[in-house]
């Protein structure tokens, strides 16, 4: 028997683990979680209930967007009234206005998950500043952001051009090796220089940070700057955000199928339609019942515009549905390892972008949703996220980017892997700078690695330290996202990437 509402509350206010904001926040979902559920169809509510689609424990009563990207240059440019601020006029009074208004930006773990595209933003007010001066201001302003904001789902933009403020967020971050903020470096080939490319492939040796996005596919989308890269690899409109992100287990809807033409002609189908039912229930309790967007100070001063939001369609478990597919097909193939097998992943990943393309929903951006390869989550046991291939017995790290790569296309509200690099890579940064163009060049949208022998490393896509997972039991963490990193680091084997050796051989097939 499950634990009564008040004995949950019990055990969170006398954890020994959680600090009295982390007990805030899980009685605040507790609570929320006493609510009934948006009313749903009863197959969109057996399909929840079955664990063939999941809410991502957003809660009973979604009051505000899971991730919100306000318009920060609008906001620096004109203060806020509601605030009672006036515009920035030079650095300092740059981070001081985005440090006020982080604390009203909303989001699903009650922290802001986008703090802007920064060196966009700041650099117009650095004026006179010297590099060593702009230095101080941002490795000072990158430790207030970690002690403030503990949550390694906050998400800082830079790039693609070079700019003294480029550089500085660069510095800080290899030097102070935090789990928040996360970090992606937008890539673009004709804006970027290559001594700053390299600069960022350094700084992955390091910290294993940046994640580094293609600038020019996500162009495609949103319109240049018009996104931004936020959480774990949530592309989204910006001056909007993601209302919310609900995921289909394909594991589970390949074990419901009788054989890959009723996978794809009954089942898949049928479960789309139910998530797009959730979304939609969800989605209307936000718009219609909470007032969010009627009420929000970031509304009525053009910061966010409630046309701009989009719910996220996702997905997960891709490589473990086309196994089980190949299995009642009779077949050998292997996801990853099998051309056969791949294609199948690929035609999955074809028509669930067809589906999504052609499919309104009540509430959204250009009335769709958009399609996410979901990066996992603590609890996950026995999947892997998105489209990745599983865990520990990965190949080369060029037949890895090249069997992944097709899926990219597909999925324009963010699909990502992550390769973990022998520490050797540490002595030839140029090698990962390479590997990045390549797979760029190959397709993908999104170039993640985690560098074996770092003790900062990703976790199905936020940042944690290794030495904090092994204190955790015993006395907590200050970070928000810890737990959630020692959960995964148990349930879903992130962690046993093998480390690759890049040799001169794998770099010359991308070339070929």
């Amino acid at each position: 028997m499950s634990d009564s509402f008040e004995q949950r509350c019990q055990q969170i206010v006398t954890s020994l683990r959680l600090s009295p904001e982390q007990k805030r926040h899980f009685l605040a979902l507790e609570a929320e979680n006493a609510l009934p559920y948006p009313a749903l169809p009863a197959e969109a509510r057996a399909a929840l209930d079955d664990g063939v689609i999941c809410d991502m424990f957003e809660g009973h009563a979604p009051f505000k967007p899971r991730y919100v990207l306000p318009d920060y240059e609008r906001f620096l440019a004109n203060g806020s009234e509601w605030l009672e601020l006036e515009g920035a006029q030079d650095l300092d009074d740059a981070l001081s206005l985005l440090t006020i208004l982080y604390h009203h930006v909303p989001s699903v773990t009650s922290l802001p998950v986008y703090l802007g595209h920064l060196d966009t933003l700041l650099q117009p007010y650095v004026r006179i500043l010297t590099q060593d001066a702009i230095d101080i201001r941002i490795k000072r302003f990158w430790r207030y952001l970690d002690r403030t904001l503990p949550d390694a789902f906050t998400h800082v933009n830079i790039g693609p051009a070079d700019t003294p403020v480029t550089r500085a967020i660069l510095r800080a971050d290899a030097e102070l090796k935090q789990t928040a903020p996360n970090l992606t470096f937008i890539y673009d080939p004709q804006i970027t220089p290559d001594d700053l490319l390299l600069q960022v492939a350094k700084n992955i040796c390091e910290c294993s940070k940046p994640h580094i996005a293609n600038g020019p596919q996500n162009d495609k989308i949103f319109t240049k700057g018009q996104y931004g890269v936020v959480s774990c690899y949530n592309s989204l409109p910006l001056a909007g955000g993601g209302s919310t992100l609900v995921r289909l287990n394909l594991q589970q809807v390949a074990l419901r199928s009788n054989s890959i033409d009723d996978f794809f002609t009954r089942t898949l189908p049928w479960y789309c339609q139910q998530q797009i039912a959730v979304i939609d229930a969800r989605c209307e309790f936000l718009y219609q019942q909470s007032h969010f967007f009627e009420h929000s100070f970031l509304v009525h001063e053009g910061l966010i515009d409630p046309d701009r939001f989009v719910p996220m369609f996702g997905i997960y478990s891709l490589a473990e549905a086309v196994n089980v597919l190949c299995e009642k097909e009779g077949l050998a193939g292997r996801y990853g390892k099998d051309e056969t097998a791949n294609a199948l992943g690929y035609r999955i990943s074809a028509q669930l972008a067809a589906f999504v393309e052609n499919t309104p929903v009540k509430y959204g951006w250009q009335q769709r949703a958009l399609l996410h390869a979901q990066s996992g989550i603590s609890s996950d046991v026995g999947t892997t996220p998105g489209a990745r291939l599983p865990y520990g017995d990965e190949p080369d790290p060029v037949t890895h980017l090249r069997t992944v790569a097709p899926h990219h296309a597909w999925y324009p509200a963010g699909i990502s892997d992550i390769l973990t690099l022998d520490e050797t890579i540490k002595r030839n940064p140029q090698a990962v700078m390479q590997l990045c163009l390549g797979a760029f060049k190959c397709g993908m949208r999104e170039f993640t690695a985690n560098v074996s022998g770092n003790d900062l490393v990703r976790v199905t896509g936020y940042m944690v330290r290794l030495s904090d997972l092994e204190k955790y039991r015993a006395e907590g963490s200050r970070s928000n996202t810890t737990w959630l990193g020692e959960e995964a680091a148990r349930n879903t084997r992130i962690l046993e990437r093998q480390p690759r050796v890049i040799s001169h051989e794998q770099q010359m097939r991308f070339s070929q």
